[in-house]
Order: C-alpha cells, then structure tokens, then sequence
C-alpha cells in the first residue's frame, strides 16, 4: 500500500471517526461529566473498528468528497447571504430549520447513495430513474403543502 493510499485510506477515516465520536461523546456527556478519558477510550474503539473492517472504512472514504462538496455550497450560500444581509447570528428561525432540514436530506441521501442502497431499491421495484424522481418530488410537494398547512394555525370552519 503506498503512503498516499494508507494516509487517505485509514489513517484520515481513523481521525475523523475518533474526533467525531469523540466530540458527540463529551457533548452529550453520555459516559459521564469530565470523563475525557473514557470517552476518549470509547472514540478510539469505535475508530479502530471502523477502519479495521474494510466496509465500514469504504463507506467512510467514499462519503468524504461528497460531505466537502456540500459543506463548500453551504459556505458559498453563507457567504453570499453575509454579504447581502449582513449579520449572520439574527438568521430568521425558517432559515436554520431549513437548512437543518436540508443537511439532514443530503446526509441521508449521500449514504443511501455511497452504500449502494439506492441501487437495491431501485432494482427490486424495476422503477426507472425518472418515475422515481417524479414520486419522489410528488411526496414532497405534499409533505410540504401539510407542514405548510399545519403552520398556519389556522383551522378549516366547521359546517
């Protein structure tokens, strides 16, 4: 293995899993309060073990340009939003739920995707891409008219 392929494919995965895990264990203070050395023992069992089992190393590697491909667009919306409106920190409420919601949809997306699901489903309905695509935006539009209709607080009149 040569050293390019060992730094980008163990040791970089190695460090995000330990720095990730980590970082959720001391902010969630699951193991305990001021317990940085068993979470940090839980952050490197965890990252040992998902770069010693190639699957889980695989999946990490491939996710790795698609999270700095989204990252780098939500940096360039931020700064341009900067630059029109000024002071980020008083960001209306709508503004980070739906950039919340749309992380949370990459996110998703990116792993359905590096892990080969979307391939299973597609395959096992015998859908196309384009008939996926329109029920998928479908669901969508109704999802969004009912969250919509139930923010507006306002209740349909009883006959």
């Amino acid at each position: 293995m040569v050293f390019g392929e060992f730094f980008s494919g163990i040791v970089l995965p190695f460090l995000l899993v330990f720095v990730v895990v980590f970082a959720i264990l001391q902010k969630s203070k699951i193991l305990g309060d001021g317990k940085a050395q068993i979470d940090s023992m839980a952050a490197l069992v965890i990252a040992l073990i998902s770069v010693t089992i190639p699957a889980a190393r695989n999946i990490i590697v491939n996710i790795f340009p698609w999270f700095a491909v989204g990252v780098a667009v939500i940096l360039v919306f931020l700064i341009l939003y900067g630059f029109v409106a000024g002071d980020l920190s008083s960001a209306a409420g709508w503004m980070k739920a739906t950039f919340g919601i749309l992380a949370g949809v990459f996110t998703i997306g990116i792993v359905v995707y590096v892990t080969g699901l979307w391939d299973i489903i597609i395959n096992s309905t015998g859908g196309s891409w384009e008939s996926w695509v329109a029920n998928i935006f479908m669901i969508l539009l109704v999802v969004g008219a009912f969250i919509v209709a139930a923010r507006s607080g306002k209740t349909p009149r009883e006959p």
